[in-house]
């Protein structure tokens, strides 16, 4: 009886010791995942170059591109500005290894209207106004474990189609900050699709509304939206007391998770944004078309909010007044919640 006992008793001791040796590795795997995710995303912010950031930045909103239009081709040359910004930046996404895919959408350039304040001059475009083909530019990164899951990175990358504006705020800088983005993650081993678009809204109709109702009628499952449009953009009182902003606006429930990592990804790498989220009223800017297409997992990145930049749609919008460093501090944050949203269950 008694070495019965003893042998049920090393029987359950060795069940009990196996069992806790499982759960104790298991924790460890996780605890070395996690460290091995987050040591991955250190080393991917930290390859944030504000210096590459301004100089595309200064390529496309003022020398040699002083806008990016479809109305207005620069004397001597044979394509619009809205044209030659496509190709530099296709130029730069194919260097990196990308596939690039341009959906042309048909669209109109606004006309302005002087009665109105400044910044909302752009009035609608006439039914015999001049039709444009302005085009998306794709480039993707495909998972190698979850290829459907999709992550979208967007900004617009078009200046106003109604004034000299060149639209350095608004919105060269969310382009070259998605552009920075793809040049880090050219190498990066994802494990869901990460799809990075450059759309316009400058023009009408926008054609984010397009990329969203034709992922939508695809069936594509995108998880996450990130639209960068004015990122460090803030008030002069701001921009004097050297702050350093982000605001993340979403719409739906599921947005609002993503805002909230932004702020969790903001202060567990030190970035030092003054990171704030903002519930919006109801869709709007280039996520929002993907929220109104069925995609709720839709945020806007922005400097502030309401939009403090002085210069909004007028002719002082120069890429002098960006704020590169800020910017490439909002880059930073996004690219930590995109590589954690990747790495994630």
């Amino acid at each position: 009886m008694r070495r019965r006992f003893m042998n049920h008793a090393v029987g359950l001791l060795f069940l009990f010791s196996s069992g806790l040796i499982d759960t104790v590795q298991a924790r460890q795997k996780g605890s070395d995942d996690g460290n091995n995710v987050d040591a991955s995303i250190r080393r991917l912010i930290s390859d944030v170059d504000p210096e590459r950031i301004s100089k595309h930045l200064f390529y496309l909103a003022k020398d040699p591109l002083p806008y990016r239009k479809l109305n207005l081709t620069l004397p001597g040359h044979e394509k619009n500005t809205l044209y030659e910004a496509d190709d530099y930046l296709a130029g730069k996404l194919e260097a990196w290894g990308y596939r690039v895919e341009r959906e042309g959408v048909q669209v109109q350039a606004f006309r302005r209207d002087t009665s109105k304040p400044k910044h909302a001059q752009y009035s609608p475009p006439k039914p015999e106004d001049p039709w444009y083909t302005a085009y998306n530019l794709y480039a993707e990164r495909k998972g190698r474990s979850h290829p459907e899951r999709i992550i979208v990175v967007l900004a617009h990358k078009d200046s106003q189609s109604w004034i000299d504006s060149p639209g350095a705020n608004d919105n060269a800088i969310g382009t070259v900050g998605v552009l920075e983005m793809a040049r880090i993650l050219a190498d990066y081993a994802s494990e869901s699709t990460i799809r990075f678009l450059f759309c316009n809204e400058e023009h009408t109709p926008w054609t984010s509304k397009t990329a969203a109702q034709k992922a939508k009628a695809r069936g594509d499952n995108i998880v996450a939206v990130f639209n960068m449009d004015g990122i460090g953009a803030k008030t002069t009182q701001e921009t004097a007391a050297a702050k350093k902003t982000n605001v993340t606006a979403y719409t739906k429930p599921e947005g609002k998770h993503l805002a909230e990592l932004m702020g969790e990804v903001n202060a567990r790498y030190s970035i030092g944004l003054e990171q704030r989220t903002v519930e919006r009223s109801r869709p709007g800017d280039d996520d929002g078309s993907f929220v109104e297409a069925g995609y709720p997992a839709a945020v806007i990145n922005i400097g502030s909010w309401p939009y403090g930049d002085p210069n909004y749609h007028d002719e002082g919008d120069v890429p002098e007044r960006c704020d590169i460093r800020n910017a490439g501090m909002t880059v930073q944050v996004t690219l930590a919640a995109v590589v954690t949203i990747d790495q994630g269950p």
